[in-house]
């Protein structure tokens, strides 16, 4: 009898320990690319370690995934978008916005994992005349060109669409972005520039920045919130899939919202609602 139930003792055994080596086979593992420069969002932090809010969020969502293993590569912009539309990496993040051309290319979820932050940089001397786009098209709608590729010429273009009684003159630069934007809406030449939040801070705000001796001379004005988004590889749809019922629940817990604050001082995706 006792031989009996140790030969079943070490069968179950030896079944439980195939058993653990055959789920650890069938974790799969994620290839990560995120830039590695884009602060807050996406960088590389003083240890050397993938950092930045989407980072943190996609990390969390690893948590919730035991059928998953993330591994995290910095990159360029270049070969994160290259590398996911190859399938040299799995998903890529790096504040991207939905385009039309984009979504022929890659997976987009149902969940997008952030917000950028879009408004209009004025001169400070006009801030008591503009408040918002609206009353940016009362006072003269001249706006700085912006390149057609861009996905800021969308935003301008579906505002006009929807306000037919209040138009921006919404001309296509040669350029993807006017860099000169910040001198020019100074000078005079234009009265407004289209920017995002982030950069206006880093190019103008924080100290040592390259524009930083308009700081007292230019205003921002926030427009609203444009959701981010993680590309997936095409043949991914199911690993989106599993990322959307994750996301879904870090959203409703409030850890996307804590994220937010800890990196960016802000729920930026309040925008979004």
């Amino acid at each position: 009898m006792k031989k009996v139930i140790l030969g079943i003792a070490i069968i179950a055994l030896a079944f439980g320990s195939a058993t653990a080596k055959e789920k650890k086979v069938k974790v799969q593992k994620i290839r990560v690319a995120h830039t590695n420069y884009y602060k807050p969002y996406d960088f590389v932090n003083d240890k050397g370690e993938s950092d930045g809010f989407e980072v943190a969020v996609l990390k969390e969502v690893d948590k919730l995934l035991p059928e998953y293993e993330f591994e995290y590569h910095p990159t360029s912009d270049d070969d994160l978008l290259i590398g996911v539309l190859q399938g040299k990496y799995d998903v890529g993040t790096k504040g991207v916005w939905v385009t039309d051309e984009r979504r022929k290319k890659y997976i987009f979820p149902k969940n997008p994992i952030g917000a950028s932050v879009i408004g209009i940089v004025i001169r400070s001397d006009t801030a008591d005349k503009i408040h918002d786009l609206p009353s940016f098209a009362k006072f003269s709608g001249k706006l700085v060109p912006i390149g057609a590729a861009n996905a800021q010429y969308t935003v301008i273009d579906e505002y006009n669409k929807s306000h037919p009684d209040a138009q921006v003159k919404l001309v296509a630069g040669d350029q993807f972005g006017a860099t000169d934007g910040y001198v020019w809406v100074n000078e005079g030449r234009y009265d407004a520039y289209v920017d995002i939040k982030l950069s206006f801070q880093n190019n103008v705000l924080v100290e040592g920045a390259p524009y930083a001796q308009y700081k007292d001379k230019l205003t921002y004005i926030t427009y609203k919130g444009i959701p981010t988004w993680p590309l997936f590889n095409r043949k991914q749809q199911k690993f989106a899939d599993a990322y959307d019922r994750a996301i879904e629940q870090l959203k409703k817990d409030g850890t996307v919202s804590k994220l937010a604050i800890q990196y960016f001082g802000e729920d930026v995706s309040a925008l979004l609602k």
